[in-house]
């Protein structure tokens, strides 16, 4: 018979990886998600009826229940970069993780995997870092026995972070960037997953694993491999960090005056103090290594999906092979 994994925020950026990967592995898969219509495309991700979505809130203790029912792991990769009503830091990455650890020891589950983030840490000036490392308190209170994956920074073609810098490239001549020397370590998005894939299986050792990928670039030079990727020109000006605190100020309050109307998902004074800290692996947890995954490069990746923001698109390399012609 099949086994059961239930995923929680499983049609997102990194859940669908994971669903996918766990899918082609033989597992059936229920992706538990706040709006299970909007989530039909994980049902493609196998056979008919080996990928249902289902609706679940992690806020709620009924609804976490009955997603856990039968399963024989659970995985949960629930995560928020701003805060936006009842979904803050605590509630979704705090409190929602140990619920989610809580009621799956109660049913019996003895697989876990949680992805967490590199920089989680109780003692923190952010409160995304301090409810990060909340959130792996609470998972290990209830499950010893889970694996935590903390990433780096994660591309891959849904990434809101390189498709959003190359679509502003594609329409202004100048990109702001806060923290030029904070220094990322990306990883590929379907190496998380196959990290996760490990410890569902129950192939991967209890405990943290740190997850980097093999470059590590500062801000600056991540804006300048992109621009390269997508073969346009952009100044790249530096936006001091008490310049950054004041807009972040300006349009979290924007956010507060508004009721949540106007929802800041462009810089908040968390992401700020989070940008002032390098997001690389420190070393004091195994990594790729220790689970027998070679991390993927950037260079192998981008191009794949960030073609679309050239000057041409598609034909761009069409354009520059026949202009080499003509020389």
């Amino acid at each position: 018979m099949q086994k059961l994994v239930t995923i929680f925020g499983g049609s997102g950026f990194v859940g669908r990886y994971i669903a996918r990967r766990l899918a082609k592995q033989g597992w059936r898969v229920r992706v538990a998600m706040r709006r299970p219509n909007e989530a039909h495309f994980v049902r493609m991700y196998g056979a008919v009826g080996q990928v249902v979505p289902v609706f679940a809130n992690i806020r709620d203790d009924a609804s976490v229940a009955a997603a856990l029912s039968g399963a024989d792991a659970v995985v949960n990769c629930v995560g928020i970069l701003s805060e936006s009503g009842k979904n803050g830091f605590d509630a979704v990455q705090a409190e929602g993780a140990t619920r989610i650890a809580r009621l799956a020891a109660a049913e019996g589950i003895d697989r876990m995997v949680h992805v967490s983030a590199i920089g989680a840490d109780a003692g923190s000036d952010s409160d995304y870092a301090r409810s990060k490392a909340k959130g792996e308190s609470g998972v290990t209170q209830h499950m010893p026995d889970a694996v935590i994956l903390r990433p780096s920074l994660i591309f891959g073609p849904e990434d809101n972070f390189f498709n959003r810098f190359a679509g502003m490239a594609r329409l202004a001549p100048v990109l702001p960037v806060v923290g030029p020397n904070t220094k990322f370590q990306p990883v590929f998005v379907d190496d998380v997953a196959a990290a996760a894939a490990l410890g569902v299986e129950g192939r991967a050792q209890a405990g943290i694993y740190e997850l980097g990928g093999p470059d590590v670039d500062t801000f600056r030079e991540l804006m300048q491999t992109m621009l390269h990727v997508i073969r346009r020109r952009a100044l790249l000006l530096t936006v001091p960090f008490f310049v950054a605190r004041i807009m972040a100020w300006v349009l979290d309050m924007g956010q507060t005056i508004t009721g949540g109307l106007l929802h800041n998902g462009t810089l908040t004074r968390d992401q700020v103090r989070n940008l002032a800290n390098d997001n690389i692996v420190t070393g004091e947890y195994p990594g790729f290594d220790a689970l027998g995954i070679a991390p993927t490069s950037m260079e192998a990746i981008l191009p794949g999906y960030l073609w679309r923001f050239r000057p041409s698109g598609q034909y761009s390399d069409i354009k520059d092979s026949a202009r080499n012609m003509k020389t």
